[in-house]
């Protein structure tokens, strides 16, 4: 069996004859990402990258203390939780539509979550339903997976009602750099070599003498080996050299083709190169992490739970404590909300990795910070009644 196989063993065909679903406003029920091969840029997945590492950071909660475990620690049988955040990030960023499929049991509950690395899909109805055909690379079969078992987020959401739209628009901006990369190569490649004119002073040579002294010239001193780089010639010999000055794009147009790729995934170079600052990084995570997880808290919560189960307060919280991508300066002046009584010592512990103590989560307070009673207002009344 297949790893696409067992991927959807579980899944539930509940009809065997299907028509295209039609959207609103649209006929649209075939959906190809554009691009499949933009992870192989290197200027791509440095973009992403990132974006997944912060993003499977983040901690699932809830009450169901079995849901819990599965999502934190092993979703599925080939990933733990982290890689599971980390492959579903990923799969947006260069989709803009990712799927996951929730395996059940008998008793309906979920005791699996893949995301499902398609190639395309399609949308199709049956019964009033609403069902996804994915396809796969390499693959001949298709499978058919219900609505009601697939999570889905999406970005650039906007024309369709099942996809966000494709990622064509930064395709340009790719193949402008894949060109201006080939052009330095060349220009590299042509400058390295030694280049000229071989003249032969020699009256009336014949072709065949010609090609035989220039085929000499060339395998005696234009190759590797010629380590001293000096060539000698005779007398019936002249070489003029030919300088090569190719015209390649400069430094700051390849930046700014940088840039807009970075703009486009919503990084920047200090996020790139690990290189922030702590006001860049809570910047970043507001723009970039929060909003995902906010999105895959409601999807999983509604499809994971039902509505009998949501109604007594059943969720999925993503959380990922933002107090991490802080300074150990911001970290230890947190000490005054211990003394205040905001935080307790073990929640300001837990900031710096440490483990926590006896008694420390009951919150302390100062004595000069401790709550003002009615009988000291009173006295200040007085004394002030007194001074007047």
């Amino acid at each position: 069996m297949s790893i696409i196989s067992k991927l959807f063993s579980g899944a539930r065909n509940f009809v065997s004859k299907f028509t295209r679903y039609r959207e609103l406003g649209t006929f649209q029920a075939v959906f190809t990402p554009f691009g499949s091969d933009m992870y192989k840029s290197y200027l791509i997945r440095s973009c992403i990258r990132p974006i997944a590492e912060h993003t499977s950071k983040a901690n699932a909660v809830c009450k169901d203390k079995e849901l819990t475990k599965l999502l934190n620690v092993r979703p599925n049988m080939y990933m733990n939780g982290k890689d599971f955040l980390y492959k579903t990030r990923t799969l947006l960023e260069l989709k803009n539509t990712v799927f996951i499929y929730l395996e059940r049991n008998e008793l309906d509950r979920v005791i699996g979550l893949y995301p499902v690395p398609y190639s395309w899909f399609e949308a199709l109805e049956a019964n009033n339903g609403l069902f996804i055909r994915f396809h796969f690379d390499g693959v001949a079969d298709t499978y058919v997976i219900p609505w009601d078992d697939l999570a889905v987020l999406r970005k650039d959401y906007c024309t369709g009602d099942i996809a966000g739209e494709d990622n064509s628009p930064i395709l340009t901006v790719l193949d402008v750099i894949n060109t201006t990369n080939q052009g330095v190569s060349n220009a590299i490649k042509a400058t390295a070599n030694l280049r000229g004119i071989l003249k032969n002073t020699k009256a009336m040579l014949n072709p065949e003498d010609v090609k035989k002294s220039k085929e000499q010239f060339v395998a005696d001193y234009m190759n590797l080996n010629n380590e001293g780089g000096i060539a000698a010639l005779d007398a019936n010999q002249e070489f003029t050299p030919i300088t090569l000055s190719p015209t390649v794009v400069s430094w700051e147009t390849r930046k700014e083709l940088r840039e807009d790729v970075y703009r486009y995934f919503g990084v920047s170079d200090a996020i790139v190169r690990s290189d922030y600052t702590e006001q860049q990084l809570n910047a970043f995570y507001e723009a970039k992490i929060e909003p995902f997880l906010v999105a895959l808290s409601i999807e999983l919560t509604w499809k994971c739970f039902s509505e009998r189960s949501r109604s007594y307060g059943s969720e999925v919280i993503y959380e990922s404590n933002r107090m991490q991508y802080a300074s150990n300066q911001t970290k230890l002046a947190m000490v005054a909300m211990v003394d205040r009584g905001a935080m307790t010592p073990n929640e300001w512990r837990f900031l710096f990795n440490m483990a926590p103590v006896e008694g420390g989560d009951t919150p302390i307070r100062r004595l000069d910070t401790a709550e003002v009673t009615d009988e000291q207002i009173t006295n200040v009344e007085e004394e002030e009644n007194d001074s007047e």
